[in-house]
């Protein structure tokens, strides 16, 4: 796979590649691999055995998160050269939780045209096995593993309507999943992924209390993505002889009380806090601060 005539500038492909079982390599994957000059891999050794399975002969260079800047321009070289480069990582698609995302940017900005060519994704996979809402969902990564920033994060996102999908590592999925749990409540449905498209795949859904309880009784093994179902929407508006108007427009508590964690982790002022509490949840300045000294 060529450009078109001398002289022009390569390009580079992110290529997908599979995320375990071998069937789930593209064709077009595999024309890519094979016609460029060279393949960078966050994995020389994986990717090796994966070029083997295929009968792919390529040079392989090395390209992972500790990589020197120089290791990104020596590929753009290449490019730039007139030759095609193709990065891979470890499983799944390139600049998920990988070096992918500062070699494609590089190259934009030296005008290396860069083409995506569709693969596995196990954020993709477990989202869709989990049977969670996916027209709307964040991707998390590895939560960090401690501290304000962890707490900040988790009860973000334990805030927010919509689905999210996290990556962790076996020995800490039930500490997230505890974590999880207190700040978003037990009954949050939830899913665990567990060595997608492998040998001993498994997708197990239920609460994140319930899930997190199997986990601490059941360690998990392999590589694990857990998805989280959204905040429940409000309590709708109750009706006459019920609440009075403004506890009805009130959010449910398991929202708030996720929201208010996140914002108090940032630091930020009380009347600050509250501020955002009531453009978030879209309630009075005065109900804000009302949640605030009860929660």
């Amino acid at each position: 796979m060529k450009p078109g005539g001398r002289g022009e500038r390569g390009r580079l492909f992110i290529v997908g590649t599979p995320i375990g079982h071998l069937g789930d390599f593209s064709f077009r994957g595999l024309e890519v691999l094979r016609g460029a000059a060279v393949v960078a891999a966050e994995d020389t050794r994986r990717t090796r055995r994966l070029l083997m399975h295929y009968e792919v002969s390529r040079d392989v260079a090395s390209l992972h998160a500790h990589s020197r800047p120089e290791a990104i321009e020596r590929l753009l070289d290449t490019a730039e050269a007139g030759e095609d480069v193709a990065y891979v990582t470890d499983a799944g698609t390139p600049a998920i939780s990988d070096p992918g995302a500062a070699l494609a940017a590089r190259a934009h900005e030296r005008g290396i045209p860069v083409v995506a060519v569709p693969g596995a994704s196990a954020v993709v996979a477990a989202l869709a096995a989990s049977g969670l809402p996916g027209d709307r969902f964040v991707f998390a990564g590895f939560p960090p593993r401690k501290g304000t920033a962890r707490a900040a994060l988790l009860a973000r996102l334990a805030a927010e309507p919509w689905t999210s999908v996290w990556y962790e590592a076996p020995t800490r999925t039930a500490a997230l999943l505890d974590d999880l749990a207190g700040v978003c409540g037990p009954e949050r449905p939830a899913a665990v992924a567990r060595e997608l498209t492998k040998l001993h795949e498994e997708v197990r859904r239920g609460t994140v209390g319930a899930l997190a309880q199997y986990y601490r009784e059941h360690p998990a093994r392999g590589e694990v993505t857990v998805v989280l179902g959204g905040a429940p929407p409000s309590a709708p508006p109750v009706g006459a002889g019920g609440a009075s108007a403004a506890a009805a427009a009130m959010p449910d508590r398991e929202t708030a009380r996720a929201l208010i964690v996140a914002l108090r982790a940032s630091g930020g002022a009380p009347g600050t806090i509250a501020k955002e509490l009531a453009r978030r949840l879209g309630i009075s300045r005065r109900d804000a601060y009302r949640l605030l000294t009860t929660e």
